[in-house]
């Protein structure tokens, strides 16, 4: 830096370190080891966020991949149940140790820290931004080739602070037919888009029901609209998820991992793995 500096860089044309842009990346924990990680959002709550996530976790675990899912979702985690698991993380000096699901799939979610797990977390959004920072920061993640975070909706703190502090790989978004749902969506494309992280895909979920009877697809919550959203914002893939009842009873058994499951999302999962393999 110049003697006289002024601190004032508008003015200024000299290429010194004032000029750098602070680092807000945290590293993961020293004995860590994480290949790839993928967030998982949606512009609004309700549209299946989180069992897109651990679809795509079995998915990926069923491809052979050691797999890990980050419940970012502070104030509303749903992944443990999910996958069956009710135990309390356990840790020591070194760390905190994630809980394995029946696969091998890594987990670590608040509601695996909790006492009890239908105990509600009413923090401020700046406590919650920092545990899940933690889980990143404080967890030893083994070996890890894809973590998958299942993000809080919306495009709000803890988001943002995820965006900042974690080298993302990429996000899939997830939305619903409703026209409205695809607005919301775009915001979440866009802040994605302003934080420089690469957009794979956009699964849609509920995207119809197959009628038990004659086959017939019926559009429960109108016409499909993630080609067009995906046409708008030049993303190449997308998945398009059933509202089919054994996934309900999955997520509800905590045997989300069965292979009659898992199977919706592995095509997907391989075309992301290809166009990540393809970048490296």
């Amino acid at each position: 830096m110049a003697e006289n500096c002024s601190h004032d860089c508008s003015s200024c044309s000299a290429d010194c370190s004032s000029r750098e842009k602070p680092d807000l990346k945290k590293k993961p924990h020293a004995m860590s080891d994480i290949r790839r990680v993928i967030a998982v959002v949606s512009g609004k709550g309700g549209v299946g966020k989180s069992m897109t996530c651990a679809l795509l976790a079995a998915a990926s675990q069923s491809k052979g991949y050691v797999t890990a899912v980050m419940d970012a979702d502070i104030t509303g985690p749903s992944i443990p149940k999910m996958f069956g698991m009710h135990e309390r993380a356990r840790g020591d000096e070194l760390g905190i140790y994630p809980v394995v699901s029946q696969n091998g799939v890594q987990l670590m979610s608040m509601n695996l820290l909790l006492e009890n797990e239908d105990d509600p977390v009413i923090w401020r959004g700046s406590l919650i931004s920092g545990t899940v920072q933690q889980f990143w920061t404080d967890v030893i993640w083994s070996g890890v080739d894809y973590m998958f975070v299942d993000m809080p909706p919306g495009t709000g703190d803890v988001p943002l602070t995820l965006f900042q502090s974690i080298p993302l790989d990429g996000i899939i978004v997830v939305t619903t037919p409703q026209d409205l749902v695809g607005m919301i969506v775009s915001k979440a494309v866009k802040m994605a888009a302003m934080m420089n992280i690469p957009i794979l895909g956009i699964v849609e979920n509920m995207s119809y029901l197959t009628c038990p009877d004659c086959g017939r697809k019926i559009n429960v919550f109108g016409e499909s609209i993630a080609d067009s959203v995906a046409l708008e914002h030049g993303i190449p893939l997308v998945a398009k998820v059933p509202i089919d009842q054994t996934l309900t009873m999955a997520a509800d058994k905590g045997t989300i991992e069965a292979e009659d499951t898992n199977n919706y999302l592995v095509d997907f999962f391989g075309k992301v793995d290809e166009l990540l393999n393809e970048k490296k």
